[in-house]
C-alpha cells in the first residue's frame, strides 16, 4: 500500500523557517520532519512512499537524491563514477516525489498523483504532523468499515489555560489548563483513502478539507478512527519547540 505526503504548501506560519525550505524539511532532532513521518510509516510495514510536492520542492529532490550519500560509506571511481558502497544502512525506502505545482490546493495535489497512486487503496497523511498511531489497526478498521475513507479524529494539544468567568464576567473564578473536555476532535491526518475519492475533486484549486471531504461526510462514505495517544502538528515555532523538546524525552511517535 502507498503512502502519500501533502508537502507542498507555504508553511507561512513558520516563516522564520520556511523562507529557505518547505515546511516538510523542518528539522526536529536533526532529521526533517518528513523523515519522521516516514519511520512512523515504516515501523508499521510501509516503504512505498509518493511526496506531494510544491514550494521549494527542489530541497525535497536534492534530499532524497543525496540521501545515501550523506548515510553510507563508500568508494568513488572517479573516472568511471563508479560507486561502490561500503555497507547499507539506510531505510529500504521507495520515495517517489510529485512537483504537484507551486499553487495547487491540497486536493489538487492528491489528484494530480492519480496515476502514481494506482488503483488500489491508500494511506495519506500531511507532512508536518507526528502521532503514535497505530497504522495496522487504523488499516484494518478501514477495511472493516468499507467505506471510501477514513480520517483520524484526535484531540488537539492544549495552549492555553480554561478560564472560568463569574456571572458578570468580569472576575475568573476557576482556571485549569486546558484539558479533553473543553475541545472536540479534530481532523489528524493519517487517512486511508479508496480510489474513488479522486473523483470528488475537482481541480488544483480544490482543498481536500473541504467540498471532498464534505461530499465524503454528507454520503455516509466517510468513517472516523479515534486517536487518544500521542499527536503533533508543527504550525508554528512554538509547535517546533514542542516536538524538539519531545524528541529530547524519546520521541513517542518513534517509540510506539
Amino acid at each position: 500500500m502507498k503512502v502519500a505526503i501533502l508537502a507542498g504548501g507555504l508553511g507561512t506560519r513558520l516563516t522564520e523557517e520556511t523562507s529557505v525550505r518547505p515546511k516538510p524539511m523542518v528539522e526536529i532532532g536533526g532529521r526533517p520532519i518528513l523523515w519522521h513521518i516516514m519511520k512512523i510509516y515504516e515501523r508499521h510495514g510501509f516503504n512505498d512512499f509518493v511526496i506531494l510536492g510544491g514550494y521549494k520542492v527542489e530541497v525535497i529532490k536534492q534530499y532524497f537524491a543525496t540521501y545515501r550519500q550523506n548515510s553510507d560509506d563508500f568508494t568513488i571511481d572517479l573516472q568511471s563514477g563508479e560507486i561502490r558502497w561500503k555497507r547499507s544502512t539506510t531505510e529500504k525506502w521507495r520515495v517517489t516525489i510529485l512537483d504537484t505545482g507551486i499553487n495547487s490546493m491540497t486536493g489538487g495535489r492528491i489528484k494530480r498523483a492519480r496515476e502514481e497512486l494506482g488503483g488500489g487503496t491508500f494511506c495519506l497523511t500531511y507532512g508536518d504532523g507526528v502521532s503514535d498511531i497505530d497504522l495496522g489497526a487504523l488499516v484494518a478498521f478501514h477495511k472493516r468499515k468499507g467505506l471510501a475513507a477514513t480520517v483520524t479524529a484526535v484531540v488537539p494539544p492544549g495552549r492555553f489555560g480554561f478560564l472560568g468567568l463569574s456571572k458578570d464576567r468580569e472576575t475568573v473564578d476557576a482556571f485549569r489548563e486546558k484539558d479533553r473536555q473543553d475541545v472536540g476532535l479534530i481532523n489528524g491526518g493519517f487517512f486511508v483513502c479508496e480510489p474513488s475519492v479522486f473523483d470528488l475533486i475537482d481541480g488544483d484549486l480544490t482543498v481536500w478539507e473541504r467540498e471532498p471531504m464534505e461530499r465524503l461526510a454528507q454520503s455516509g462514505q466517510l468513517a472516523a478512527y479515534v486517536h487518544s495517544g500521542y499527536w503533533q502538528n508543527m504550525d508554528t515555532l512554538r509547535d517546533k519547540s514542542v516536538l524538539e523538546e519531545a524528541y529530547e524525552k524519546g520521541a513517542p511517535w518513534l517509540a510506539a
